[in-house]
């Protein structure tokens, strides 16, 4: 049986901010909890709504899209580093508007444009590309918005 004292000290850990399942696995261990309390205070805590891993997905999605103007390539490599099972890292790439997402990358693109000093237009495209598709944003969508801005 888990004592309350820890119960109470992982329900301020969730109740701070999104956590995923594993995050919170992580926490009750360094606790000191052994594997079978581990399981059944995350129950508890997925049962009183503090852990929800769908939830946690989609903030964490939006947040990274919207603070750091990340790609869904690089939002779905981190979920996946969190444990973030396939269905709710799915549900979270489809929260993030398209309509958004093309004006992301249009941004970035002109952001990057404007700072580069290379010449040649080709180069220029590639470097641009570059730095765009390093941020997480898929290729094909990064050179059809690069190319339709000549």
């Amino acid at each position: 049986m888990v004592s309350s004292d820890i119960l109470n000290k992982a329900r301020k850990y969730c109740a701070y901010q999104e956590r995923s399942q594993q995050e919170v696995r992580d926490k009750l261990y360094a606790l000191g909890l052994h594997r079978q309390d581990v399981e059944e205070a995350l129950a508890l805590l997925v049962t009183e709504d503090y852990v929800n891993e769908q939830r946690f997905a989609v903030a964490f999605a939006g947040g990274k899209f919207r603070i750091k103007k990340w790609g869904k390539i690089k939002i779905a490599h981190a979920l996946k580093q969190k444990k973030v099972s396939d269905y709710c890292l799915r549900f979270a790439l489809k929260s993030i508007s398209d309509a958004d997402y093309r004006k992301c990358v249009v941004q970035l693109i002109s952001e990057k444009n404007a700072v580069l000093s290379e010449l040649d237009l080709r180069k220029r495209k590639a470097k641009i590309a570059q730095q765009v598709i390093a941020r997480g944003f898929e290729p094909a969508l990064v050179w059809d918005l690069l190319n339709d801005s000549d």
